[in-house]
């Protein structure tokens, strides 16, 4: 076992388990980090622990949270319909300071196991338009992580790592399928039902089906 340790936020989507798969061939101890926030379906969940355990991460850890309790999104609060047509803006499946909040935990976590990276698969290119996406955001984390702990106050920082920032969807599932990533195990939807199958509307199903699409890889997602 290497002492090279890295907390990996797994959603259980396609980004995160190409994450996992680059920072294993980049000879990383995986530990992976998963939350029950309160989405709308447990499929993710489900699809986080599959890729966990065929992925033989060292770890795999799923922490309770109660974003629905704040909402805001439609992610999150069911009153909010998801949307199944591009939109203006910031879309209405933006969570507020979801990614602060997991990779605060992720932080924790990481200064227990002395862990020095981080791994978040936020991207900047085909994206949703998240403002907690963007490089400044990645950027500005690490900077106040290296504040806010006794490991970077004793200086032994931390790197919050985002390898698929500047990749296309399509760029990612061919890093995924050149480590072996099994897609086939993953939950991209917004709005999956329990089995896991995909609504095919969603900004996140277009994002995911043209990215196989132009990578000119099968597409393994199962819709109902």
């Amino acid at each position: 076992m290497t002492d090279k340790r890295a907390v990996i936020l797994l959603s259980g989507g396609l980004d995160s388990a190409t994450v996992v798969a680059m920072a294993q061939a980049d000879g990383y101890a995986c530990y992976t980090m998963s939350f029950d926030y309160g989405q709308r379906h447990r499929a993710e969940l489900d699809a986080a622990e599959r890729v966990a355990r065929e992925m033989r991460v060292v770890e795999h850890k799923v922490i309770g949270l109660n974003l629905n309790g704040i909402g805001g999104s439609a992610l999150t609060d069911s009153s909010i319909a998801v949307p199944e047509a591009p939109a203006e803006g910031i879309p209405v499946t933006y969570v507020p300071a979801r990614n602060t909040v997991f990779l605060s935990l992720a932080l924790g976590w990481a200064e227990v196991l002395e862990a020095r990276d981080i791994f978040i698969g936020v991207n900047a290119v085909d994206y949703s338009g998240y403002p907690d996406c963007r490089p400044e955001f990645v950027e500005a984390f690490e900077r106040m992580a290296n504040l806010a702990t006794k490991a970077g106050v004793e200086g032994n920082g931390f790197r919050i790592q985002a390898p698929l920032q500047n990749l296309s969807k399509a760029q990612i599932v061919q890093a995924g399928m050149a480590r072996g990533v099994d897609y086939s195990l993953t939950v991209s939807c917004y709005q999956a039902d329990d089995a896991g199958r995909a609504c095919g509307k969603c900004d996140s199903c277009r994002l995911r089906a043209d990215g196989f699409k132009a990578a000119g890889v099968p597409d393994p997602t199962r819709y109902y």
